[in-house]
């Protein structure tokens, strides 16, 4: 069984406000969660998870592929270290529960998140 729940795209704006509606409009009925983290402000909304702030904000996060939501932490952690992947900040508390930034052996990053419900 797959401890993955759910793949956010990652888009990266200047101002949640302007873009906000069309993606609003694309989720359909899916409710919006606003929120801060560091320096920047989000907005998940359906698929997607918003991301925006100032180019010097933003520089350091536009390396992750996708934001990942999944129901343990602790086995994605393990499967990509057994894999030859790093961990490359956490397992820690973020706005919407437990996260953590892993690079995969191909190079590729990702957010992974866990839900506290």
């Amino acid at each position: 069984m797959s401890p993955i729940r759910e793949v956010l795209a990652r888009v990266y704006v200047e101002s949640l406000d302007d873009v906000l509606p069309l993606y609003q409009r694309l989720a359909g009925d899916a409710p919006t969660r606003r929120f801060r983290f560091r320096d920047v402000e989000l907005a998940w909304v359906g698929p997607f998870l918003l991301v925006a702030g100032t180019p010097a904000a933003l520089a350091p996060l536009r390396n992750r592929a996708a934001t990942v939501l999944v129901d343990d932490l602790d086995v994605v952690a393990a499967t990509i270290i057994s894999a030859g992947g790093a961990l490359l900040e956490g397992p820690g508390e973020a706005p919407n529960g437990s996260r953590l930034i892993a690079e995969h052996p191909d190079g590729t990053v990702f957010e992974y998140l866990h839900i506290v419900t």
